[in-house]
């Protein structure tokens, strides 16, 4: 599959792979795919994220990603149904960080010298480069860019979406800018 992707979303697979690195997991995640997508420029994503205005609100959204790694990747719906059963995941996660410290529970390793070699893609990253190409196939398009990455992390359930969605990145609004179904249109 990865033969099929254009010259940035290869960019954007190799910078989630280096924010992994980086955060010391084990595997690349969704949310490093979204990382590594903010970090882009002049690319379809990246005009498409300015345009919904993004841009100005991307600390936001890496912060936003944070909190989310320091609750084990548990997404709102997750911490909701979990609070259906009386459990709250705040409590727990500053119990935890109270003996383990701050992040215990998101994964990370303090000691990055156990790894070398490849980093493995968890199955929501392997979901999202999935979705991906079946994006591009349904609009008959040959390649894979980091455009069909963004929508695919906005149409799938998850903490990436999730968040864009909270700062006003949805599927709809992402395929308005990027194939002129509406006022905003996105070139690259």
């Amino acid at each position: 599959m990865f033969e099929r992707f254009t010259k940035d979303a290869r960019a954007v697979v190799r910078a989630a792979v280096e924010h992994a690195e980086r955060q010391g997991s084990r595997s690349v995640d969704a949310g490093q795919l979204l990382l590594a997508l903010l970090d882009r420029e002049a690319s379809r994503a990246s005009f498409a994220l300015a345009a919904l205005g993004l841009d100005a609100r991307k600390d936001s959204v890496r912060r936003a990603l944070d909190e989310s790694r320091r609750h084990a990747g548990l997404s709102r719906a997750d911490t909701d149904a979990l609070a259906g059963l009386g459990i709250d995941v705040s409590r727990i996660v500053s119990r935890v960080e109270e003996t383990h410290g701050v992040g215990a529970l998101s994964g990370d390793r303090k000691d990055r010298a156990w790894w070398s070699g490849r980093r493995a893609f968890a199955p929501d990253a392997k979901h999202t480069l999935e979705k991906a190409l079946r994006m591009a196939v349904a609009r008959r398009h040959q390649h894979i860019g980091d455009e069909h990455i963004l929508l695919a992390l906005a149409a799938r359930p998850g903490i990436a979406g999730e968040i864009l969605a909270d700062h006003g990145v949805t599927y709809e609004a992402l395929t308005r800018v990027l194939y002129g179904e509406g006022e905003a249109r996105a070139t690259g």
